[in-house]
This record gives structure tokens, sequence and C-alpha cells, in this order.
């Protein structure tokens, strides 16, 4: 490992870590204001300019908020669950491409923290797998029966549907031949016809819909956040937390947010690809800004989605989201595996 790999990656991480904090905060921002949208409300306008300060006003609320620890909680755990769950949202940045290169100062930059990485999407699957021990954690050293159950749910619902994530993604795999993520984003710069981007959407349309779905339920997002289900719950594995604890929790959701919306642009819908960009007259540096214009607006229109279904959907009932699980997104993403391979050997 030279010097100069070293400065890069560390410069990369510093800027990256930091745009994953800003931007939570601001998405903390929009999801009330779209909230109050879709609810004819006004939302947050005291704090800031139209509210826009309500975040950073909530973080230091959330930092001066005492820290209680019930009693018969197991201590360590009750601290080490919030600190999993953190961890592993911003390890998952490591390997997600927000650019292809960039020319800066004589040197060839890679647009991600660390390149080349050949098991790209199966590491970020191992990670986000990972992320079920932080919850289910958090509601067992607890010592509260809600917390229990919430941890218990999560982990029924994650298990459930990273099978379906993960066989969702076989299809874009067979067809890309690679695991590398930017490997997959390059796959989908050709066209189909002559004029269609060949992005996965297109050529693997329920492989997209049971990601999207599946997503949904792995960052434990209405309609399927039956680990916190106030109404039964209080408030599920987070009950017992306050202050930075549970600011981590959040941070934490939101981080797996912003994943979650990258690995539907990457895997999906082109990623940095920018269509015709060939016609468009951008090179060189120009271009590669352009790129990371183009990550950044794709990233954006899936958070709106996110936020925009849960203030949309209601909450499904446990049954039905073990039953859709299991019965309906299992057995279609199989299905999706033999006729992709089907038709990738007839068009040969």
């Amino acid at each position: 490992m030279t010097l100069e790999y070293l400065i890069e990656t560390l410069v990369k991480i510093f800027i990256v870590i930091n745009v994953v904090l800003i931007t939570v905060s601001f998405l903390v921002y929009m999801e009330r204001k779209i909230s109050a949208w879709v609810q004819d409300r006004i939302g947050p306008n005291r704090v800031g300019p139209a509210g826009l300060l309500q975040s950073f006003a909530d973080v230091f609320k959330l930092l001066l908020k005492e820290d209680i620890v019930p009693t018969a909680a197991e201590k360590g755990f009750h601290r080490l669950a919030p600190i999993i769950s953190l961890s592993v949202a911003l390890c998952m940045y490591a390997l997600i491409p927000f650019g292809d290169h960039i020319m800066i100062a004589g040197y060839d930059v890679a647009l991600v923290i660390v390149p080349n990485v050949n098991i790209g999407i199966l590491f970020i699957f191992a990670l986000s797998s990972l992320g079920v021990y932080g919850v289910t954690l958090s509601g067992w050293a607890s010592n509260n029966k809600y917390s229990l159950m919430g941890g218990l749910r999560s982990s029924a619902q994650m298990l459930s549907y990273e099978l379906s994530l993960g066989l969702s993604v076989i299809g874009v795999l067979m067809i890309a031949g690679t695991l590398q993520l930017n490997g997959i984003i390059h796959v989908q710069q050709r066209y189909l016809f002559g004029f269609l981007p060949a992005w996965n959407v297109f050529l693997q349309p329920v492989g997209f819909v049971i990601f999207v779905i599946a997503m949904f339920a792995e960052t434990n997002r209405a309609p399927f956040d039956l680990p916190e289900a106030e109404p039964e719950l209080v408030g599920g594995f987070h009950t017992e937390y306050s202050g930075l604890k549970f600011g981590m929790f959040f941070l934490a959701e939101y981080a797996n947010i912003i994943t979650a919306s990258a690995l539907i642009t990457v895997l999906f819908c082109g990623g940095w690809q920018i269509p015709y960009a060939e016609h468009l007259g951008l090179s060189g540096t120009m271009l590669s800004l352009a790129e990371v214009l183009a990550f950044v607006l794709k990233v954006s229109f899936w958070l709106f989605i996110f936020i925009l279904v849960r203030w949309t959907v209601p909450r499904f009932r446990y049954d039905q989201l073990m039953r859709i699980g299991w019965k309906v997104m299992l057995p279609l993403a199989l299905a999706n595996i033999i006729v992709t391979a089907v038709i990738m050997q007839l068009v040969k």
C-alpha cells in the first residue's frame, strides 16, 4: 500500500462519511416536509429559514438528553447494540461507486472508497445481514418484553426478506457476469433496440420490484416497520434507549435508506451512467462531475419514493408481512432466475 493510496482513501472516507451525515440531517427535514405535504400540514418552519435548522436542533437535543439505562438491562450489550447498527450502516458505503473516475492534480482517482472489489455486491449483502444483530441485541439487552418482541420481529423479518433480496439480484448478476458494482454499471451502458438504455429495470422488471419491496422490509421502513410498531410495541427494539444511543439507531436507519437507494440505482438504474452522454459533448472532468450529479439525482429520487411510501401506505400485519415474503416474493424470485436463464440461452 503506497502513501498516495492511503491518503486518497482517507480523504474519500472523510468526504463520504461527512456527506452521508449531512444528507441524513437534510433527509430528516425532507421527511417532515414531505409528510406535511401528504397530510396537508405545514411541517417544520420555526428553526432557521423555512425550518432548515430543525434537524440540527434535534441533534443538539439528543446530545443533551440524559442517557437512561434500565437497572435490569445487560449494560454491555445495551451500549454495543447501537454501535453495531451504525457501524454496519456506514461500512457499506466503502463499496458503493458514486462515479467512474476523475483526474485530480494529475492523479486518476476512482470515485469509490475501495475500488476493484470482485465480490462487491456479495460483501454488501454480508454486511447488511450483520445489521440484525444490533436490533436483536438491543431488544434482548433492554430486558423489556416490548423491546424483545421488536427485536425478534426484526430478526425474523430480515431473515425472511434477505432470501428474496439476494435471489432478486441473481438475474442481474447473470446478465452482468460479475459481482463488481462498477462492472454491473458498465454493462448497463449499452442500448436496447438502439435507443432504450439497457438498465436492469427494463431487463429484470420482476427482480426490480422484488428488490425494492425487500429493501423496504430490510430497512424496517413503513409499510414494513413491524419491529417498531408503536400501537402494539410502544417503540419496539429501541423503547429503552434515549439520548445519543437512540440517535445512533435513528442515524443508522436513515443511512440504510441512502444505501438502499444507492443499490437500487447501481443495480437497476444504470448507476452513475448518463444516457446519451456521447451526444452531450461532455468529456474529462466535466463528464465525471456530470456522472456524479446523475448518481445523486437518481438516489434522491429513490429517497423521495421511500419517504412518500411511508406516509402513503398503511402498515401490514405481521402475518401479512411473512406471507408476502415466503409465499409470494420467494417463489417469484426463483421463477425469475429460471426465466432469465432460459431467455439468455435462447438469445445466445
